[in-house]
């Protein structure tokens, strides 16, 4: 069984779709779908091309950097097998990530992700070893398998170039070290919270809940973010207050 593999391909800062055409190799992804190119790119015009450009690292959902829309749909592209896509359809439509900037083909520029967490200071600082409540370690974890793929910030309708939400990823990496026993610099963490790229900015969509390849509970942390964010507020307006007076 043949398919097709149409992919969004950039060259001389000109977007264009190129097909390639493949033998379906029983559990093949997305990923080895790429690799079969690279090492054979002739496209359905039978003319040899360039390799198309992606990443992949671990190729077991645990680095982020294979993301890419995958038929529309922001996905990892090492874990997205190639049957239930062409089950109906005999082609699967490939293209990098639109609310990052292309490098090449598929490979985009992931660092404003990077950059937003180091506004919400999402590392822990040397001190001291505590030990950690079963409950509050279990919850940590779940928000620690965020591996910076950027899917939920593709995901999220009010992450864009008119809006200045820094995104539901750093949100929730925000909620991580806020709740962390060995956590310091909260209160970074939290005026980043309540300024105007912060928390305030969700339209409660929760498309990237929906999204995630992770599963994380990504509309809980916001909520609960917002909750902390307006006692944090008000608690400063206060402050500032009662100084005054």
């Amino acid at each position: 069984m043949k398919y097709i593999l149409k992919i969004l391909r950039e060259e001389n800062k000109k977007s264009f779709f190129e097909e390639f055409e493949l033998e379906y190799i029983e559990g093949s992804n997305i990923i080895s779908a790429l690799l079969e190119i690279q090492k054979n790119p002739i496209n359905t015009k039978n003319g040899k091309v360039l390799p198309v450009s992606f990443e992949a690292g671990c190729l077991e959902e645990v680095c982020g950097a294979c993301s890419m829309l995958i038929n529309s749909i922001p996905m990892q592209a090492c874990t997205t097998l190639i049957k239930p896509l062409i089950k109906n359809k005999n082609f699967i439509t490939l293209a990098p990530l639109s609310k990052f900037d292309v490098l090449k083909d598929l490979v985009v520029d992931r660092s404003k992700i990077f950059d937003q967490l180091k506004k919400v200071h999402a590392w822990i600082d040397d001190g001291e070893n505590k030990k950690i409540d079963p409950k509050i370690r279990d919850e940590l974890y779940e928000l620690s398998k965020c591996m910076s793929c950027g899917v939920c910030m593709e995901a999220c309708p009010n992450y864009n170039e008119r809006n200045d939400f820094i995104g539901p990823a750093a949100v929730s990496q925000a909620k991580l070290f806020i709740k962390h026993p060995l956590s310091k610099n909260n209160n970074k963490r939290m005026n980043e919270m309540v300024s105007k790229e912060g928390v305030f900015n969700c339209g409660n969509s929760q498309n990237c809940k929906k999204m995630c390849p992770k599963n994380i509970p990504l509309t809980e942390s916001i909520v609960e973010m917002q909750k902390a964010s307006n006692k944090y507020f008000f608690k400063k307006i206060f402050a500032k207050f009662f100084r005054k007076n």
